[in-house]
């Protein structure tokens, strides 16, 4: 024990790196997430894209309100926060006044397609170039568990005792699906942190989007199909039972548009 630094908080196996905290990007202060909820995860990557791609002092993020209103307390660029799901909005100023900077929005599904829909939506559209983080774990997190758009046919949120009633409450909104049909949309695809190996595709997706705002395509998207243990009343571990067998089978993964099609 003696061998470990933790003030590097790494993990080596015979001197060769299997993991290490971004220290340039992500602040060393302890997450408020609940136990087993996915936002640090996506915090980590994220932040090691921002560090590997050399671009902490280029970005602009902007956090709304919901779990997420708290991303500037962890990560260690420039951010903004913005009023319930007007983080498109924000998002679009910051790039039009500064079109150099790269930028993102970090937004619930409760945000993002609830009450941002317009902003969200328009932003598309329009081909405003920059990136959406888009974090789905079907329920409202901040707020006590109320049903999302995102919420799954059948299921109990505070505001669906009996489950998602179809022909009273509607369809699970597919946000991805209905932006991917926009013109101005260069780049739609939707990953899961719930497991080591869509950890690794999710930060692959990130580092992509971010190559196309670099090149100018267009709006880009990258939704994470995650948990939320304490709102789902169940452990982390059932948590990521429930996205693997109920989530995913609604929200398949993968690439939905990518840039010329391919």
């Amino acid at each position: 024990m003696s061998d470990m630094n933790f003030d590097r908080l790494d993990i080596r196996t015979d001197d060769c790196m299997v993991y290490e905290k971004p220290l340039d990007t992500l602040l060393d202060v302890p997450f408020h997430y609940c136990p087993g909820c996915a936002h640090s995860t996506v915090h980590k990557i994220f932040m090691e894209v921002c560090q590997e791609m050399e671009i902490q002092y280029d970005i602009v993020g902007v956090a709304p309100v919901g779990c997420s209103v708290f991303a500037y307390h962890y990560l260690n660029v420039d951010m903004q926060q913005a009023a319930h799901g007007r983080a498109c909005a924000v998002a679009t100023g910051i790039k039009r006044v500064m079109p150099d900077k790269l930028v993102f929005t970090y937004q619930g599904d409760g945000d993002l397609a609830a009450i941002g829909t317009a902003e969200t939506v328009h932003a598309a559209n329009r081909g405003e170039n920059f990136l959406v983080i888009f974090i789905n774990n079907g329920i409202y997190g901040m707020t006590s568990g109320q049903m999302a758009p995102t919420t799954l046919e059948g299921m109990v949120t505070t505001t669906s005792p009996h489950g998602r009633d179809i022909a009273t409450q509607g369809y699970p909104l597919k946000i991805s699906e209905l932006l991917a049909n926009l013109p101005g949309v260069a780049y739609v695809t939707r990953q899961t942190a719930y497991n080591a190996a869509g950890v690794r595709k999710t930060k692959k997706a990130l580092q992509k989007a971010i190559e196309y705002q670099k090149k100018k395509l267009g709006f880009c998207l990258v939704e994470v199909v995650t948990n939320c243990p304490s709102n789902l009343k169940m452990t982390p571990l059932e948590s990521n039972k429930f996205v693997e067998e109920q989530m995913l089978a609604f929200y398949p993964l993968g690439d939905i548009k990518v840039p010329g099609g391919k």
